[in-house]
């Protein structure tokens, strides 16, 4: 059987690491940790998947989601927004 270009393991690997490093993008801590916990989990859910067609679904899926997040981050990057307290603590701390 012939893989769809668009559904190989190195497309979906790569669509998971656009999505993880669109999501990184996000400038509230809210959003930014959702957006890498949904990639992750929704990810881990259909990693058993085998079938063709469910997969191609869940990639165009993916990508209509990296669509939106980085049209998010783009909009959240014109506006600036203080860091939260448990942002800046961890930053203190790490250093």
């Amino acid at each position: 059987m012939a893989t769809n270009t668009s559904t190989s393991r190195s497309a979906i690997l790569s669509l998971y690491r656009n999505l993880l490093r669109t999501g990184g993008q996000f400038n509230q801590y809210g959003f930014r940790e959702y957006a890498l916990r949904r990639t992750r989990d929704a990810f881990r859910e259909h990693m058993n998947e085998t079938d063709p067609q469910r997969i191609e679904e869940l990639v165009q899926r993916g990508l209509r989601e990296l669509q939106v997040m980085k049209r998010q981050t783009a909009i959240g990057q014109l506006y600036h927004i203080d860091k939260l307290v448990v942002e800046v603590k961890l930053f203190h701390i790490i250093c």
